[in-house]
This record gives C-alpha cells, structure tokens and sequence, in this order.
C-alpha cells in the first residue's frame, strides 16, 4: 500500500473526527482506515491519533502532520486537475463561501447558473457575512463584496459596487432638511453590525479627503438585506449596497442621500488562496462569474 493511500485515510479521520464517521463518508470499512493510519505511524515513527472508546484527538504530531499534509494533497489534487483543465467533463467538490446579502439579491442568480452550467461539479456554498479563513476552514474559494485590502490571497475583480445612505421620503419629511453630509449624523441610522466601522459613516468630500461622521441608532441588524427592510418601513436611515436597493431607488421607495460623497473604491471579488498549481474548478469557476457579471442585465445599472 502506497504512502499517499495511507495519507488520505489519516485526513479523512481527522476530518470526519473519528474512524466510524470516516467510513461512512469515504465507504471503507473502519478496520481498514485504522489499519492504514496505524501503517503510516509506524512508517513515520510517531503516534498520530490518540484512540480511545469514547474520544477523538490528535497528538501534537498529528495537528502538524495534518496541516502539513492536508497542503500537499491539496497540491496534488491541483496538479492533477490541471492536467485535466483541456477536458471539460471537471469533476469534484467546490466550496464557496459568500455573503448572505449576495446570495438573497439577484446577482446569487450567478451562482445558481453555474451549478446548472457544469452539473458535474458538486458545489457547498456556505452563505454568511463573517469573513472566512478559506485555508484553515478549507474553502477552494469565496466572494467578497469590500474594499480590497491586501492579504496573501489572490483577488479578481467581478463588477463595481457602491454602498447608498438611504430612507423613505416620509421618514425624511418628518425631520430638517440636509443641507451637509455632516448633518445625517442627527437622524437615527439602522446600524448594521456587519459593517467593519460599525459606528462611523466613511464618506469622501468634495475635495477628496476622507470625511468620517458619527452615527447611531436604536436599531442593530447583522443583515443589510434587514437593514433594507427597517428603511422601508421608516425606521431611520441605512447604509445598503447597490444590489438590493437599486430598484428601490428607482421607484421613489427610497431616496439616497449625498451620492456624490459615497466611497467609489468598492467592487465585488472573487478572492482565493495563492496556491502553486490553481485548481482548474477554481479558474473555471472565477471566469463565469466574472463574464456573468459583465453580460447580466441584473448589473447594468450599477456600471452606468
């Protein structure tokens, strides 16, 4: 038995947490996987996994071993999917995370499409806001709608984005007129806690300087899609994005507010790790989305 079968096995144990959830996931019998991480001990010299009836743990070896090892197999599994990016019959698993906000408005839409466009990829998209650790948490890839900030992972660019402040006309017709962006910070917001500066309003001023104004509000949301929901029904101001307040806008159930002022340096990323050879799932899969987002009609008003 070769020493990338033993391998395997030890991950996925380790990923399943135990022998017997191994073998359900991967069908082979437990005595087999057993055998096949006790042969890699011994051919490493060290104990991986501590067994016992009850409990699951690795040993400090194990945790190294694993890190170490789970990279390189991810490696191969690249190369070997490179070797194959000419045929288009790709097969395996791709993990995607995106925020919530994306996949509930109409560009998740371009998710959906390509699961329909290559059905014999098995695709694990995992919707929320928080921002992943894709290679600790083992995503192959994620969408992030942010302003770019430079990190050890590879970025490209799908379409632009922008952020609204908001509120109905009936909301703003019960308070003083705006004359300044400095005044938005005496009208309630609904806050939401995804934002990175929480409590501030980053704006750019006539002049280009970065212009920060403090807001609140008695209204704390993790969703801007319920942000959008509070807006419409009166509540106070809201921050949202593009996407999900467009057709509001353009209806008259919302007005934006100092347009001109809002940061243009936003854009909506596919973002994945810098690996050696990039799977070939991962390039077929940020080349759809990016000519998705430059053919969809769902993003025409946003480039205009």
């Amino acid at each position: 038995m070769d020493t990338l079968t033993r391998i395997r096995a030890f991950i996925d144990v380790v990923e399943a947490e135990g022998f017997s959830a191994a073998s359900r996931k991967v069908g082979r019998s437990k005595a087999l996987l057993s055998k096949y991480v006790r042969e890699l001990e011994d051919e490493i010299g060290a104990l991986l996994i501590n067994r016992t009836t009850r409990q699951f743990s690795l040993t400090e070896a194990g945790h190294i071993y694993y890190r170490t090892a789970a990279d390189i197999l991810k490696e191969i599994d690249n190369l070997a999917d490179l070797v194959r990016e000419n045929n288009q019959d790709l097969k395996g698993r791709l993990k995607v995370s995106a925020p919530r906000a994306f996949m509930d408005a109409p560009i998740g839409q371009s998710l959906v499409d390509f699961a329909g466009a290559y059905p014999d990829l098995s695709l694990e998209i995992v919707a929320e806001d928080r921002f992943v650790d894709l290679i600790e948490e083992g995503f192959d890839v994620a969408v992030r709608i942010t302003k770019l900030e430079d990190s050890g992972l590879i970025a490209r660019k799908l379409t632009d984005f922008q952020v609204y402040v908001c509120a109905t006309p009936a909301f703003l017709e019960k308070h003083p007129p705006l004359s300044a962006p400095q005044d938005l910070s005496s009208l309630p917001f609904i806050i939401d806690t995804n934002s990175r500066s929480l409590n501030t309003l980053k704006l750019t001023a006539p002049d280009g300087s970065p212009l920060s104004i403090p807001i609140g509000g008695r209204i704390e949301v993790n969703s801007p899609t319920a942000a959008l929901r509070a807006a419409l029904s009166h509540l106070g101001l809201a921050v949202v994005p593009n996407f999900i307040a467009w057709d509001h806008i353009q209806n008259g159930e919302l007005v934006a507010l100092f347009d001109d002022c809002m940061p243009k340096d936003r854009g909506i990323y596919a973002i994945y790790p810098h690996r050696r050879y990039l799977p070939a799932k991962v390039r077929l899969f940020v080349d759809y989305l990016s000519n998705w987002f430059k053919k969809s009609e769902q993003c025409q008003p946003f480039r205009q």
